[in-house]
């Protein structure tokens, strides 16, 4: 009980700490191939300066391959990119070791909280779209959910529809490095949902 309660007030002072001045730098940043800034340890308490090679990217560009005809098949091709860059960024950060959820996992090399998690997702968005990989959505501010209303504060990244402007949460938070984001409507998001398999985290 007594490793609950630190670890809730450890959570609360990282999402406090999501509106800091490095999270708002980061989230501004211009990143390219060459360098990208990469938040960890929880709130961006650490920032690495990251590049991925042509060869890496290619990875990615391939993950939209054929190209999408729908918003939705877009969305899927959105989450297998950011896989395949967790799978490259992880093992260059120190955070391939990283697992779903912060309760009980906080202890472990290379844990990200939901706030690096939402950043750094916003930063692979806005390399897909300076790429012209994304035709059917952009990358828009991350959105946090309400203290108390739906559980403890909980951050995400999200993209917007180019056509009718619907938003959707992409939140890498629940699962472990490598694995495809959930990509769902925001306001579904909003309302609390967690993976049915993880209700604890």
């Amino acid at each position: 009980m007594r490793r609950l309660f630190f670890s809730l007030l450890w959570l609360v002072a990282i999402s406090a700490y999501a509106d800091g001045n490095v999270i708002t730098r980061v989230l501004h940043q211009d990143p390219t191939l060459e360098h990208l800034d990469f938040c960890n340890g929880g709130g961006c308490a650490e920032v690495q300066a990251v590049s991925l090679t042509k060869e890496e990217w290619a990875q990615v560009q391939a993950a939209f391959e054929p190209a999408a005809e729908t918003a939705e098949d877009e969305r899927k091709s959105i989450g297998h990119a950011i896989a395949l860059l967790e799978q490259v960024v992880g093992p260059k950060t120190g955070t391939d070791t990283d697992r779903g959820g912060t309760f009980g996992n906080s202890g472990y090399p290379g844990q990200l909280d939901c706030n690096d998690e939402a950043t750094n997702t916003t930063t692979y968005l806005k390399l897909m779209l300076k790429d012209n990989l994304l035709h059917f959505h952009h990358p828009i501010d991350t959105k946090t959910r309400a203290f108390f209303f739906n559980g403890w504060p909980h951050t995400t990244a999200v993209i917007q529809e180019n056509v009718g402007g619907k938003k959707f949460a992409v939140d890498s938070w629940f699962f472990d490095n490598g694995e495809p984001p959930v990509i769902i409507p925001l306001e579904q998001w909003r309302n609390g949902w967690r993976p049915p398999s993880k209700e604890s985290l």
